[in-house]
C-alpha cells in the first residue's frame, strides 16, 4: 500500500468516509485511480479504473483492479464515477466528459482537484457538463459531485470527447514536417528544448570515435511520443533497432505511430524504466523525467534511470543523456560508467556522454 500522502486523492474519497455519499454495491469506474490509504479505508468494493502511467497501474493490478482502456468505455454502464483530473485543461475536459458519458442514469460523477492545481477551473468545467454541483474543501482540495438528477449537455459532451483527441503538430525539426501527439502527454504541442540540444549533439558520421557513435541495438529511455528516436533514424545510419520504454502509455501509443514508417525494426514498451530492463544495448539516449504525477522535482528518477542505463548497456555501451544542469546526476553517472563527461552546457540544460566499461 503506497504511504505517499496524496491529498487530491484522500480529499476525492473523503465524502465516502463522512457519511457524504455511498460507495454503490454494484460497484464504479475510477478514471486516472490511484491506489493508496484513502481508498482501503473506505473499504471500497471492487471496481473498474483506467490509469496510463505504468508504475501506477501496476499498484493498482496488485491489489485485483481491473484496468480498462480509457479511450473505449462503456457508455451509461457505472452508478458511480470518480476522476482525479490531470493539470492540462483539454486533457482533463474529455476526461470529464467520459466520466459523465461512463455514467449510468441516476448515477454520480465526482471529482476532486487540489487548490493550486486549478481546482475551480475544474469544477467550473464539470458544472458547465452536469448542472449544479455538491461541492466539500478538504485537505487544500476541492471535491466536487453531481446530482442523481442530473442532465448532461450533449452537444459540450459531444465535444469535450473529442478534447483531447490525437492530432498533427506541425515542426521543422521532425523528420516529415511535424508529429503526431495529443493534450496532456510531455511537450505534446512543441519539441522538447532539451530534447533537442542532446539530439543535435548526436554523433552520427560513420567516423565518429567508436565510444561516442551510436550504432547497433539503440534505446530511448523516456521516449515520450517519439522525438529522439525520430532523430536517431534520422542522424545515425549505423543503428540496426530502436527499443523505445516510456511509462505513459497514451505517449507510447503515438511514438509507435510516429515510428511507423523506421527503416529498422523498432519496438515499444510500456515499461517503467526504475525497475530495470532485461534487453541489452550498444546504445541509449535519454531526457529523463523529475516529476512523477506531481509538481515535485524528483532526481531519485533520474538517477534510477542512469542506474537502469548502466546494467542495460553492453561492455563498451554509450550512454547520451541531457538534464537540467542543478540536477544532482554525478555520483550515479560515476557509480555506473567507466567514463561520464559534460559535452555540452546551454540554456540551463547539460549533455552528458558515458561509457560503459
Amino acid at each position: 500500500m503506497s504511504s505517499t500522502r496524496d491529498p487530491a486523492f484522500d480529499a476525492l474519497l473523503h465524502p465516502f468516509a463522512d457519511g457524504a455519499l455511498r460507495w454503490p454495491a454494484e460497484g464504479a469506474l475510477f478514471l486516472r485511480a490511484r491506489e493508496g490509504a484513502a481508498l482501503h479505508a473506505v473499504g471500497a468494493r471492487a471496481f473498474a479504473a483506467t490509469q496510463p502511467f505504468k508504475p501506477e497501474a501496476e499498484r493498482l493490478e496488485r491489489i485485483g483492479v481491473e484496468l480498462l482502456d480509457e479511450d473505449s468505455l462503456p457508455e451509461r454502464a457505472f452508478p458511480l464515477v470518480l476522476v482525479l483530473p490531470p493539470r492540462q485543461r483539454e486533457e482533463a475536459r474529455a476526461l470529464l466528459a467520459k466520466a459523465c458519458a461512463a455514467c449510468a442514469p441516476g448515477g454520480i460523477v465526482i471529482a476532486a482537484v487540489a487548490n493550486d492545481e486549478g481546482a475551480k477551473s475544474r469544477e467550473a468545467d464539470l458544472k458547465q457538463l452536469a448542472g449544479a454541483l455538491s461541492v466539500q474543501s478538504k485537505h487544500h482540495c476541492r471535491t466536487f459531485w453531481t446530482r442523481p438528477d442530473a442532465s448532461f449537455d450533449a452537444g459540450l459532451l459531444a465535444q469535450w470527447l473529442k478534447a483531447d483527441a490525437p492530432r498533427r503538430v506541425a515542426s521543422e525539426d521532425v523528420p516529415g514536417g511535424g508529429f503526431l501527439s495529443r493534450p496532456g502527454v510531455f511537450a505534446w504541442d512543441r519539441v522538447d528544448a532539451a530534447s533537442q540540444l542532446l539530439a543535435a549533439h548526436f554523433p552520427g558520421d560513420p567516423g565518429s570515435s567508436p565510444g561516442q557513435v551510436l550504432h547497433g541495438r539503440v534505446a530511448d529511455f523516456g521516449a515520450g511520443w517519439g522525438y529522439l528516436a525520430l532523430q536517431v533514424l534520422a542522424r545515425c545510419p549505423r543503428i540496426a533497432s530502436l527499443d523505445l520504454y516510456e511509462a505513459d502509455a497514451r505517449a507510447l501509443a503515438l511514438a509507435d505511430e510516429n515510428l511507423a514508417g523506421a527503416s529498422v525494426p523498432v519496438h515499444c514498451h510500456w515499461h517503467d524504466v526504475e525497475r530495470g530492463v532485461t534487453e541489452r544495448f550498444d546504445a541509449i539516449v535519454c531526457n529523463p523525467p523529475f516529476h512523477a504525477l506531481g509538481r515535485g522535482e524528483r532526481p531519485d528518477i533520474g538517477r534510477a534511470f542512469i542506474a537502469s542505463a548502466a546494467n542495460a548497456l553492453k561492455p563498451g555501451g554509450v550512454l547520451w543523456l541531457v538534464a537540467n544542469r542543478h540536477l544532482p546526476y554525478e555520483d550515479a553517472l560515476a557509480d555506473g560508467f567507466a567514463s561520464a563527461r559534460i559535452v555540452a552546457q546551454q540554456a540551463g540544460f547539460k549533455i552528458v556522454h558515458a561509457v560503459k566499461s
